[in-house]
């Protein structure tokens, strides 16, 4: 139980450090030039959140518990970085399907930060419970 809340503190700490920096720098520009003012002036919290709670689940069910049972932690990276592919492509997808100025570009960069940041978020949490494991 300890290896899977290093494992959930430590990919936390990823995240929330990679979208510090993405979101504000890259994300928001790029989706700011296609959807306009469509988009909040401020973020809502709640969902996102929300959303970081769910993936954040999802990381420690698919990338964290094999680790924590023994798995290698470059597992860990590629099982998150699949995670982060479905769950950035889902929303992606979805979006692009329903909204007008929704396009491929935004699609794109998104589910590859998806991945890229969840594959970098389990790696790091699998690093640390490793850690753990073999202390």
């Amino acid at each position: 139980l300890m290896r899977l809340a290093v494992f959930a503190a430590c990919a936390a700490a990823m995240m929330l450090a990679g979208d510090l920096v993405m979101i504000p720098m890259v994300m928001r520009p790029l989706f700011q030039a296609a959807l306009g003012d469509q988009m909040l002036v401020d973020l809502r919290l709640g969902p996102a959140a929300l959303f970081y709670l769910i993936h954040l689940a999802g990381l420690v069910w698919f990338a964290g518990r094999p680790v924590a049972q023994g798995g290698r932690v470059a597992g860990a990276v590629v099982n998150g970085a699949v995670l982060g592919c479905v769950a950035y492509g889902c929303y992606e997808m979805t979006s692009w399907t329903i909204m007008r100025d929704w396009h491929a570009g935004l699609v794109v960069a998104d589910m590859a930060w998806g991945t890229v940041l969840s594959g970098m978020a389990a790696g790091v949490g699998g690093s640390a419970a490793y850690r753990i494991v073999t202390a």
